[in-house]
């Protein structure tokens, strides 16, 4: 691709990432080598301390990997550590007011009330960056993804799609499905819901995403409207690689 990723996101172009739950560098370091368009580390979910965050994006950073952080909650802190570290850009989780999307917004960007400056951060070439040069940079690279993953969510999808400052909207199928009650990450509501949120998006000119545990359904959510996905972790190549290995083993 020769765009940007932040270009490409916005040009809704199909790209191919996974999560990252191993906080371990030697993992960022071997899905360099795997052709995926980024990655994310799952700091919701997994046990990354500030330390091993910092570690895994200095190694994404030198292999000029994409690397975005899903944060725990989205606080102002969270966002400003991962992004002074190297992140390409943030995934906040249950973004389900209009509030939330703003703050996140601005956050993660540099102004009054915004990104806090420093230009002694690895983000920022460890004072060999001018200002405006770093300003520059940010507006050019560095994505802010709120996730929809509640019904209050959905129902603003179109006014979260619409705000400055928001380049994409992370729809969460497991959770969705948990909230409404369905249990299914292929059901119809699930999937209707999606599809309002890819829509909201294409309006403006904003990028979808979600995540698949495997790429049998690409095509399928491709037409609904998503141009991002988040195929699996290293935890499921792991256990797909292992169990296909041990079942052609005994096959034989």
């Amino acid at each position: 691709m020769s765009g940007t990723f932040k270009q490409n996101m916005h040009d809704q172009q199909l790209l191919a990432g996974t999560f990252l739950k191993t906080p371990a560098y030697e993992l960022v370091e071997v899905l360099a080598e795997s052709g995926l368009d980024f990655i994310c580390l799952d700091a919701e979910h997994a046990p990354f301390d500030r330390a091993r965050l910092d570690a895994c994006l200095a190694l994404a950073r030198a292999r000029n990997l994409p690397a975005l952080v899903r944060v725990a909650s989205g606080a102002r802190h969270e966002i400003l550590q991962a992004l002074d570290s190297g992140a390409t850009g943030v995934v906040v989780p249950h973004v389900d007011t209009v509030q939330k999307a703003q703050d996140i917004a601005k956050w993660g960007r540099f102004g009054h009330g915004g990104r806090g400056y420093a230009g002694s951060t690895r983000w920022a070439g460890f004072t060999t960056q001018r200002m405006p040069d770093l300003l520059q940079h940010s507006r050019d690279e560095t994505v802010v993804i709120a996730q929809i993953e509640e019904p209050e969510g959905v129902e603003l999808c179109e006014q979260i799609a619409a705000l400055d400052g928001i380049d994409g909207l992370f729809v969460g199928p497991a959770d969705l499905a948990v909230c409404l009650e369905v249990g299914d990450l292929n059901h119809p509501d699930v999937l209707q819901a999606m599809q309002r949120v890819a829509a909201a998006t294409k309006h403006n000119n904003c990028c979808c995403m979600t995540f698949v545990p495997d790429t049998s359904k690409v095509a399928a959510l491709q037409k609904l409207g998503v141009t991002m996905f988040y195929i699996s972790s290293e935890h499921g190549f792991m256990l797909q690689a292992a169990r296909n290995a041990a079942n052609d083993l005994r096959n034989k």
